[in-house]
């Protein structure tokens, strides 16, 4: 080769250098000359930790909580003394109403009452002795063989005779009727709840004996401040729940007192519930909340919203990216530890909640579907 040819050829080896090293500074830096540019490799998330947002009811109203009882209860008190003889009922029992639940010694009373009988038989012959000797005074008087005194006589000893009769049926009915309480009958319908008795026993007038329930109704008996008086209405639905059972109640507000506690200022509200399959039973806690408003919108987990700033915000994904929305609040659900979002975001809008609210703004996000395997992490 020629000096000459050596030469171009090493000129164009040195401008083809020149160039590479230029696309390679080109590549490394940014175009004002700064720092080079870190690509921007994002974060994957679980789909738990992604919301999905839709509308739905919201109901709004104040929260009832308080103690579940039977609606209709009746205490079975003993109503003539003695040893009870037979218990025919038990806790649990279901009994109908005029039932015999048990029955106390009354064979002092039977004896009075065979006496009391005897008494009345008497003052009937009484009677009808007294009235025929008054028909003979009186036939006597017409013909002037008596005196208007011996007259008079007979027909006071008619009316002294009706007197002793009328006393010894008094009598006899009393018998008979604290007779009739020696046999203890169910006043209501319903399941016997308690039965503090049992045979031998001995017992005096005013001693309880049953006390029946009738689990077709419950009550709910609670209180609201006296500030959300006006949210509530006779006959407003009242949705709760009830420890230990997984789905909801309906009942509805039956009477409202007229005067709230002077201690709390809390207002006691009664709830009437439904309760014909005897799932609930009394004694249970229960908390609920008064339906006095219904109707259509978004809500979202109380945890999604940062409500630091000046202004509540939430964590929406959009375009593969996170950004900061600021939105406006409604109503508070303390049960459901929900938040109503009246704007800001809309129906569909995805936001990021649980682990993921700690992402910055603007990063890239991907979600990975339930059940996929997680990202390998970045090497």
């Amino acid at each position: 080769m020629s000096d000459r040819s050596y030469g171009t050829a090493r000129a164009a080896v040195g401008a083809l250098a020149a160039v590479l090293a230029l696309s390679a500074c080109g590549k490394g830096q940014a175009a004002d000359g700064g720092q080079p540019k870190q690509e921007d490799a994002g974060i994957v998330v679980g789909a738990e930790n992604v919301l999905v947002v839709a509308a739905e009811p919201i109901s709004s109203g104040p929260v009832l909580s308080g103690t579940l009882s039977a609606e209709r209860e009746a205490q079975v008190r003993a109503e003539a003394s003695g040893s009870v003889l037979q218990v025919f009922a038990d806790r649990g029992q279901a009994v109908r109403a005029g039932q015999t639940l048990a029955r106390i010694d009354d064979a002092a009373l039977a004896s009075a009452s065979i006496s009391a009988q005897s008494a009345v038989r008497t003052a009937e012959q009484a009677l009808a002795v007294a009235r025929r000797n008054a028909e003979r005074a009186e036939a006597l008087a017409g013909a002037g063989a008596i005196a208007d005194r011996d007259m008079e006589t007979a027909r006071w000893n008619v009316t002294n005779a009706q007197g002793q009769l009328a006393a010894a049926r008094a009598q006899l009915s009393n018998v008979q009727k604290q007779l009739s309480k020696t046999t203890v009958r169910a006043p209501i319908s319903g399941v016997v709840n308690d039965r503090p008795v049992s045979a031998g026993d001995v017992v005096q007038p005013g001693a309880p004996m049953f006390t029946i329930i009738d689990p077709g109704s419950m009550r709910l008996e609670g209180s609201v401040p006296a500030s959300e008086l006006g949210a509530l209405r006779v006959g407003a639905p009242v949705r709760f729940t009830v420890t230990g059972y997984p789905q909801g109640f309906t009942g509805t507000i039956r009477r409202i007192s007229p005067s709230a506690d002077p201690v709390t200022r809390q207002v006691p509200v009664y709830v009437s519930i439904p309760n014909t399959g005897g799932a609930l039973v009394g004694g249970l806690f229960a908390q609920g909340r008064v339906e006095a408003e219904a109707r259509q919108g978004i809500t979202v987990p109380a945890t999604a919203i940062d409500e630091r700033g000046v202004q509540p915000s939430v964590l929406r994904l959009r375009g593969g990216k996170a950004e900061r929305v600021n939105v406006a609040v409604g109503v508070r659900d303390p049960q459901t530890d929900r938040v109503e979002v009246t704007g800001g975001i809309a129906a569909g809008d995805t936001l990021l909640i649980g682990a993921a609210l700690g992402t910055t703004p603007g990063t890239r996000v991907t979600v990975r579907a339930a059940g996929a395997a997680p990202a390998p992490a970045a090497r």
